[in-house]
């Protein structure tokens, strides 16, 4: 039985698709990191490195904890990801490719491991075990070691096994197939064809639910099968994250996942599809295959803490079990909300509030804020903050510290926290006043779109946080019980000198 076949192309596939990931990953730390976890973020490194041990949470930047090293590490991630993604390191032998992909696994892992609650995604510990076995993948002109296309197999298993299993055990609308009537509408980040998908018919809505769970708990054990069953589980698993990735916004998550999918291609697959027919592949360096069989045992160890998982009736969702993030836990999706509920922030620069008071609403990238604004299409890459806000709006801002020294950054209208956002209210100076209210979101009707051009409506839950400005009594001391730092504005509430 054939269970890969040639894996010269698949190998070149996986590196291609893992380097575009990449790219996104450091663009995306590039952009936002200085904002969210610099030296001025809303939750600064320079505070957590003081406060964790660096062998709990290994990275650079427990000996760098400044913005410019942020930024020059991203940036040369991103320069690293580029050429990878024209495959300039194989090239040029295995040792340059395996210097490549082992510095991209551990620039991004000093990101992740100081990213705190920013960086607390699933996806973030699934591309970095992706990423350390792309460092055994190999040169061009070589096939990369069997236990490779393997490792890359058994971490697609896991992530597709643990998502099914997890939704047995987690809400009930998993087991009467209504999941899908929610779904579209309260997840994260919904997309402009998300509204689309809300509004298909029941019956559908429910055969959906009934194919994610044949997907997840059937079809995983395909990808341990001989050639052409590997192939046809590979082949509904990218159906099944492409209707994931065009109905929704979910980082890289979906697109990753479609990577690992790859790994059940061979090479005669590869070829027809493509069109083009490879050189001959030359079997990898012997120094490689041993250091590949090395991995394969290593793996096969930490696969215990994820098989025990799997099979626990208190299974845990996207847990990573060391500090390299190799071999954990995945899964998605356990519990769906409903309804929706956001978090909407407002400023003003009335010096007295009254019921008169005009308050503006800010605009986050990429949640639903604006009723007439078309939700974006973003994935692979990902908003953060906007993420996160998702989180707030089912708890209390006193779980999310974060926030607080958000609406402190919006009062000093910090240009970094501002470059975070759709809009800004305030383009001129800052607000004197801002506050937080909950709202329940719905997607409009048909009908109701069709009238109105609006694509949600909204209804006031409470305030979330109450109005408050840089001198409010309590805010500060807030601030500074916790070790932030504001920019220096004067404090005059009464009582203090």
């Amino acid at each position: 039985m054939d269970y890969l076949g040639g894996c010269a192309l698949t190998k070149v596939a996986l590196q291609r698709a893992l380097a575009l990931v990449y790219l996104f990953a450091f663009l995306v730390a590039a952009n936002q990191f200085r904002a969210l976890l610099g030296e001025h973020g809303l939750l600064p490194v320079t505070l957590f490195v003081k406060q964790v041990r660096f062998r709990d949470a290994p990275s650079l930047f427990y000996l760098f904890p400044t913005d410019i090293a942020f930024v020059t590490c991203a940036w040369l991630g991103v320069g690293l990801a580029v050429l990878a993604l024209l495959g300039l390191p194989e090239r040029l032998g295995t040792v340059p490719s395996v210097v490549v992909w082992t510095s991209l696994y551990l620039l991004y892992l000093s990101f992740v491991n100081v990213g705190q609650t920013f960086y607390g995604f699933g996806w973030e510990s699934l591309l970095l075990e992706a990423g350390f076995f792309g460092i055994f993948l190999g040169a061009a002109g070589q096939s990369p070691p069997t236990l490779v296309i393997w490792m890359f197999r058994w971490l697609l298993f896991r992530v597709m096994f643990g998502a099914g299993l997890i939704k047995l055990r987690g809400d009930t609308c998993w087991w009467d197939c209504t999941c899908l009537f929610y779904h579209f509408e309260t997840q994260p980040m919904p997309n402009p064809l998300s509204w689309y998908f809300h509004w298909l018919p029941h019956s559908l809505l429910k055969g959906g639910v009934l194919f994610t769970h044949f997907i997840e708990l059937v079809v995983p054990f395909g990808l341990f099968a001989p050639q052409p069953i590997a192939r046809v589980a590979g082949l509904f698993v990218l159906v099944f994250h492409g209707l994931l990735w065009v109905s929704g916004n979910f980082a890289w998550l979906s697109f990753l996942t479609m990577l690992l999918a790859l790994a059940t291609f061979d090479d005669r697959f590869l070829a027809a599809v493509l069109r083009w027919e490879p050189p001959a592949a030359a079997a990898p360096e012997a120094w490689l295959g041993v250091a590949a069989a090395v991995l394969a045992v290593v793996v096969v160890v930490l696969s215990f803490n994820p098989v025990r998982n799997l099979f626990s009736r208190n299974q845990a969702m996207n847990i990573s079990y060391n500090p390299l993030h190799l071999v954990g836990s995945y899964g998605a999706f356990g519990s769906i909300t409903r309804p929706r509920y956001e978090v909407i922030v407002e400023g003003t620069r009335d010096a007295q509030l009254t019921s008169a008071t005009e308050w503006r609403e800010y605009e986050f990238r990429g949640k639903p804020g604006d009723l007439h604004h078309l939700p974006p299409v973003i994935a692979p890459y990902h908003f953060r903050l906007g993420w996160l806000m998702w989180f707030a709006g089912f708890s209390s801002y006193q779980e999310h510290p974060w926030f607080v020294h958000m609406l402190a950054q919006l009062l000093e209208n910090d240009a970094p926290t501002l470059a975070l956002l759709r809009t800004n209210p305030f383009p001129d100076q800052p607000p004197r006043f801002v506050r937080a209210s909950l709202y329940e979101y719905h997607f409009t009707t048909p009908e109701e779109h069709k009238r109105t051009g609006a694509w949600w409506t909204r209804q006031y839950v409470k305030h979330y946080f109450p109005p408050v400005s840089l001198r409010s009594a309590g805010f500060r001391d807030l601030l500074e019980a916790e070790g932030w730092e504001l920019s220096g504005v004067p404090w005059t509430a009464p009582g203090r000198p």
